[in-house]
């Protein structure tokens, strides 16, 4: 048996090598995975195609959740790909437990895997090809936004390999007095990074939080802790569960969850040769306009319970110290009345002394949004906490004019992007539509804010078509989250303000944030 299959083997390698990876690159990941085991020849050919780099991405809107994962599973794995990473959305009528045990069941238990629930998700459908973008319908008044295409039950499965990198997958831990561990959580990410690569910090962090985790200040000392060029970015505001050869959270044990989640990307320093270079490129589509002055908080009491802020304020250079309801009569009366209002926000300005672990602290500025709930005419009622006495503060209301310009901005940032990496999608390119030979964009992910979508632009794939447009036939998924998470600065939102021109903003609201990667091939060897 064992003389026949190398015999078969010989026989079709004498239609030469470059008809052999054709037909090999054209196998799902499964068959091309025992093809490698056939013979010698056969096997440096498939390692050669799964060194490229690859993101697979399927999306289901099958109502039974088994149907649905088989369907994004079969689907991802149709080509050849070598799993580093899995990356799963659901939504929130599939059980999460379920999901995610039949995701891991497909992949082993040695691939990290990150199944969360989504408010809605973007991405290529299994059965039709076609690109769709799903919010989940949590409409109260269903009359009302009758005909916005929302359905209730989805998965989406993205799976990635990108070479020169490694991938680990490391949690936020909790004490048993839910304090959050962030120092331990930087320290091993600058552990495991210096490991893998010889540098404390990483080319990137993809970063899921639970819904109920202040996450703020777990950004606060990532941006701090990390070079500029470590990218992060992810999902601010979720449920999920994860999987990971040296990190295993079990589905049934509820006590062991974490209150986040970071997968880790590295460049690996002993990567073999003739393998190329991945990048990162982060872009950000606002949302949000500012409106009315600056003001500064006097009078803050925090409400730990409801998580909220109660404060009182005066205008910048102003003696006056104005309640809550005066404030807000101040902004309505800017937009028209408060039966013009959309989503509004106060965005903070601090300025705090960040270290980590034992080292010597130092000042930081950042910029944090906060949802306006109310005034009265003793205070303003915001959600969240951390603000102080004497933090300056400007209102932010939801703006899709704003927020379909700052698409327009993206999509010309891709445009340059395209230019500079020479895209093509022709006879020379692989299924990512990736030029082997030539620096490409072969991936792209979208965190997008989940009050953004259809009913925010009136009509669907605003936030899709920046990408869409310019690559079109490389891969894209996305999902609409509870809190977008990028590295950013106060400029994204005020142009032209000089002032606390160095905050930095690492969570963001009504906004889009884009994960594309590139790669740029090695240098031929000689």
């Amino acid at each position: 048996m064992e003389k026949q299959r190398q015999k078969s083997a010989a026989t079709i390698d004498m239609i030469g090598e470059d008809l052999v990876y054709n037909i090999f690159s054209n196998l799902p990941a499964v068959a091309c995975a025992s093809a490698a085991c056939v013979s010698r020849s056969w096997n440096l050919i498939i390692t050669r195609l799964l060194s490229l780099p690859k993101l697979s991405s399927s999306l289901s809107l099958n109502p039974n959740l088994q149907v649905a994962v088989n369907d994004d599973v079969d689907k991802v794995l149709a080509s050849p790909i070598r799993p580093q990473f899995v990356i799963a959305s659901i939504d929130p009528v599939f059980d999460l437990d379920e999901a995610h045990r039949l995701i891991t069941g497909r992949f082993g238990s040695k691939i990290p895997v990150i199944t969360s629930i989504s408010q809605g998700i973007f991405g290529q459908d299994a059965t039709t090809n076609e690109f769709e973008e799903v919010q989940w319908d949590t409409f109260e008044d269903d009359e009302a936004h009758a005909g916005l295409g929302n359905e209730n039950q989805g998965a989406l499965l993205t799976v990635g390999f990108f070479p020169g990198l490694t991938v680990d997958l490391i949690p936020l831990s909790k004490t048993r007095g839910n304090q959050l561990m962030i120092d331990d959580l930087v320290l091993s990410i600058r552990e495991r990074s210096s490991s893998r690569s010889g540098s404390a910090s990483p080319m990137g962090i993809l970063l899921f939080s639970d819904e109920g985790t202040d996450i703020k200040p777990v950004l606060e000392k990532l941006d701090y802790a990390f070079s500029t060029e470590t990218v992060i970015v992810g999902d601010g505001g979720s449920q999920f569960l994860y999987q990971g050869e040296t990190a295993i959270n079990p589905s049934n044990n509820k006590g062991s969850s974490s209150a986040a989640v970071a997968l880790l990307f590295s460049r690996d320093r002993g990567k073999p040769p003739g393998v190329g270079e991945t990048q990162f490129h982060v872009m950000l589509s606002t949302g949000i306009s500012p409106i009315g002055p600056t003001y500064r908080a006097v009078s803050v009491r925090e409400r730990p319970k409801d998580y909220s802020t109660w404060l009182t304020a005066k205008r910048e250079a102003a003696r006056e110290n104005l309640d809550g309801q005066t404030i807000l009569d101040q902004i309505y009366d800017e937009l028209g009345g408060h039966n013009h209002c959309p989503a509004l926000y106060v965005g903070v300005t601090k300025r705090r002394k960040c270290s980590i672990g034992q080292e010597k602290p130092s000042w930081i500025s950042m910029h944090e949004f906060h949802e306006v709930l109310r005034g009265d005419e003793e205070y303003l009622y915001v959600h969240g906490v951390g603000i102080r006495s004497g933090d300056s503060f400007r209102f932010y209301r939801a703006n899709s004019e704003m927020a379909r310009a700052s698409c327009n901005n993206v999509a010309n940032s891709f445009r340059r992007l395209k230019q500079d990496h020479n895209y093509q999608s022709d006879d020379h390119a692989n299924s990512n539509g990736l030029d082997v030979h030539k620096k490409s964009v072969f991936g792209g992910m979208m965190f997008a804010c989940c009050g953004r979508g259809k009913l925010f632009f009136g009509q669907p794939n605003v936030d899709a078509s920046p990408f869409l447009e310019n690559f079109p036939g490389v891969t894209f998924s996305g999902t609409y989250c509870a809190g977008e998470i990028a590295r950013g600065e106060l400029s994204s939102y005020e142009q032209g303000s000089q002032e606390h021109s160095s905050a930095h903003c690492c969570l963001h609201v009504f906004s889009t944030v884009y994960l594309v990667m590139s790669y740029i091939p090695a240098l031929p060897q000689h």
